[in-house]
């Protein structure tokens, strides 16, 4: 009867002892898993950000097109423009303008 009581003993004092390991490892390990899943969150963000930005990287490149045209017409404005103020003034477009006083 003593070895029936011995077998007995052995797993419950075994089940015990789990329990205190379980007991003391949890809370560390459940802010390990909580750390975690910040670090995974703000992770997701940062790639989000950088995702984001060389898109608007790539589009800002492919809008040089747009860009060089639109500073081609603002020059071609500004030229149309002196010339519309020289011809206002009396001056013909081929005589040199007076310098301006701006």
């Amino acid at each position: 009867m003593k070895a029936a009581t011995r077998i007995l003993l052995k797993p419950t004092q075994a089940l015990y002892r789990l329990q205190e390991h379980v007991r003391r490892s949890l809370p560390e390990l459940a802010q390990h898993k909580a750390d975690m899943q910040r670090w995974e969150e703000q992770s997701q963000g940062a790639i989000y950000t950088v995702e984001y930005a060389c898109s608007a990287l790539k589009n800002l490149v492919d809008s040089r097109v747009y860009f060089r045209s639109v500073e081609g017409l603002l020059k071609q404005a500004i030229s149309i423009r002196d010339h519309v103020n020289a011809t206002a003034q009396g001056h013909s477009p081929e005589e040199p303008l007076p310098p301006s006083s701006a």
